[in-house]
């Protein structure tokens, strides 16, 4: 009975969701700590899964779930649902957690006096990896905070709690994994809000590279002070905190960590920058090929310049009485016979490889269309080159090329012929009379 009301819980938001021009509430998964000591001294943490719901409203509405944790987030100057903006419920990952400070006690502007905040942090994530949005909800408190070992200590939180909370901060990357080619500018996307004016931020960017850290960029708003470039300064005071890439290089590959720390609160948000660069594709005979009957020739499909490593190249022949139909026609035959060179690994770190065949030539394969076919992840669609293969017999081609210097022997005869007569005339003309 308890799992058909929570299916249809689930079926009623989604369906609420997708009528609804904003979110009015989502299913999350509350990720709670219980945090210990063990014989040896060391801290333990066991992680316990919680049905929760984010539901969005006024203080004092009642759950939608009565069964789940709800954390009911009231209005302020930054309205979470702004940052989903034309997703359905469905396509979006809820997850909570409690967040600690380490002692921390800051006074936050919204505070009240004899007040105190309990600090989650909130993730929400596309289900194709669209967009993160990383947001921290405020929770107002009369309990003391207990220290700087916080998270040994939480406060515990019932199953049918309502929690009611504002948002505080957040933090979005629109594009988790960037692909782009070599040699191109990139803009590694990344926003913030805070739901007050004047405060202290620190924006930083790093690069997370075979396990080395690298810092690329930082700004405090308190000091002043600017370490690196890629971000500009007038974007970062409007929240815009995008990373420029100017010109994309094979050791710019890695894991790209945008963060922001307004006291005491810390996020961050990965961009993972993948490096995709498409095939050259080009044969190594054209597009009409003439030979003669019984020739031997070694046909090459070379794919240049390409990364990352992997690549499938594919010989195709198709008989001429098909190749020119488009509807019925039986498919293309695979080679068989087809071998393929090694990798070669270019300067610029791309690689190329080709794969070739020996074609001898007969006059059954004549009119006959062979077509080469790479395929690349960087490829949407597989680059295709063919030609035709156009076979004589060799007794024709012999008689016209017999023909050919037959004809380029009178061509000559006639003008060593005309020249000759044109001295005669020349030394007749100067005889005295």
């Amino acid at each position: 009975m308890g799992f058909i009301l929570k299916l249809l819980i689930y079926l009623s938001v989604c369906a609420c969701a997708r009528c609804s021009p904003e979110i009015p509430w989502l299913p999350c998964q509350f990720t709670d700590e219980e945090v210990s000591l063990n014989a040896e001294g060391h801290t333990e943490t066991r992680l316990i899964p919680r049905e929760a719901m984010l539901q969005f409203g006024q203080k004092g509405d009642a759950a939608v779930n009565p069964q789940a944790v709800t954390f009911l987030i009231t209005g302020s100057k930054l309205d979470l649902r702004r940052y989903v903006e034309g997703v359905e419920a469905d396509k979006l990952e809820c997850e909570l957690r409690r967040y600690s400070t380490e002692g921390i006690d800051v006074r936050w502007p919204a505070q009240r006096d004899k007040e105190y905040n309990r600090w989650f942090l909130c993730t929400l994530k596309h289900s194709m990896g669209l967009f993160t949005v990383n947001s921290f909800l405020r929770h107002p408190s009369d309990e003391h905070p207990p220290g700087q070992a916080d998270y040994r200590q939480w406060p515990v939180i019932s199953d049918r709690e309502i929690l009611t909370t504002t948002v505080a901060m957040v933090l979005k990357t629109q594009y988790p994994n960037v692909k782009a080619g070599l040699m191109s500018q990139q803009k590694l996307h990344c926003q913030f809000a805070v739901d007050h004016k004047a405060a202290n931020i620190t924006v930083e960017w790093h690069r997370q590279q075979r396990g080395e850290r690298i810092g690329l960029f930082s700004h405090s708003s308190r000091s002043g002070r600017t370490k690196g470039t890629g971000v500009g300064l007038k974007a970062l005071a409007t929240g815009d905190a995008s990373y420029i890439l100017p010109m994309t290089k094979m050791n710019n590959v890695g894991t790209y960590i945008c963060s922001v720390s307004v006291n005491p609160l810390y996020t961050s948000v990965d961009v993972n920058l993948h490096i995709e660069e498409p095939p050259r594709v080009s044969l190594n005979v054209d597009s009409k090929f003439i030979t003669q009957k019984d020739r031997e020739h070694k046909v090459v499909c070379e794919a240049e310049n390409y990364y990352p490593l992997d690549v499938e190249i594919t010989w195709f022949k198709q008989d001429p009485t098909v190749s020119g139909l488009k509807v019925g026609a039986p498919l293309p035959k695979v080679l068989q016979n087809v071998l393929m060179s090694s990798h070669k690994h270019n300067k610029d770190s791309t690689y190329t490889v080709s794969a070739f065949f020996y074609l001898k030539a007969s006059l059954a394969d004549s009119g006959r269309q062979f077509t080469c076919s790479v395929s690349h992840q960087s490829l949407r669609v597989p680059i295709r080159k063919s030609f035709i293969l156009i076979v004589e017999e060799q007794s024709n081609l012999m008689f016209n090329l017999a023909v050919v210097l037959i004809v380029i022997t009178l061509v000559g005869v006639l003008c060593m012929l005309a020249v000759w007569h044109s001295g005669r005339r020349r030394s007749f003309q100067r005889r005295p009379h």
